[in-house]
């Protein structure tokens, strides 16, 4: 049995009152609101694959390094960010994902027509649930990668490898 993809795992995490807050925001319906954090979600994915591949490869590392460390207390879902201005439990990944929004509302905007301060006000509301399925996605390779004598360091091997094993169900790299 395949594991639920990373928008799967976002539109769960964002529960049905975030996803009707975006709808809200967006002008839609729940279907719509679905269909954008879709695409949201795809071009997340997509943006920190290219910069895993780019001058930001250990920007990223570090990130996902941070993600992958055992959190100091347990992830209590999309609350336990406090929204985009309280990331403090996002570390590094979410100062990534904030440096990303923005290309990725006009990527996202380019798509789907809305506009792109629009998507940005979306993408506010979905980067603390983003953030915890990341955390959780890494935590559970960090867990499955074995004990530190091993040799199976989370923040080890190739970024890109990494990156694909917590993104998960989406374009992996070959």
């Amino acid at each position: 049995m395949s594991e639920p993809s990373l928008q799967d795992d976002v539109l769960h995490e964002l529960g049905d009152d975030k996803v009707q807050e975006i709808a809200h925001l967006l002008g839609t319906d729940a279907d719509g609101a679905q269909a954008a954090v879709g695409t949201t979600v795809d071009a997340v994915a997509g943006e920190l694959r290219e910069r895993a591949d780019g001058d930001d490869a250990g920007e990223v590392r570090e990130a996902l390094a941070g993600l992958a460390e055992p959190a100091q207390e347990p992830l209590k879902g999309v609350a336990a960010f406090g929204g985009l201005g309280g990331l403090l439990g996002g570390g590094m990944m979410a100062g990534v994902l904030s440096k990303l929004s923005r290309p990725i509302a006009t990527s996202v905007s380019r798509k789907t027509g809305i506009p792109v301060a629009t998507v940005a006000r979306a993408i506010e509301v979905m980067i603390p649930a983003l953030l915890t399925v990341l955390a959780k996605r890494a935590s559970a390779k960090r867990a499955g990668a074995g004990s530190p004598a091993s040799g199976a360091q989370p923040a080890g091997g190739d970024v890109g490898d990494l990156l694909g094993s917590i993104l998960g169900g989406g374009k992996k790299q070959q």
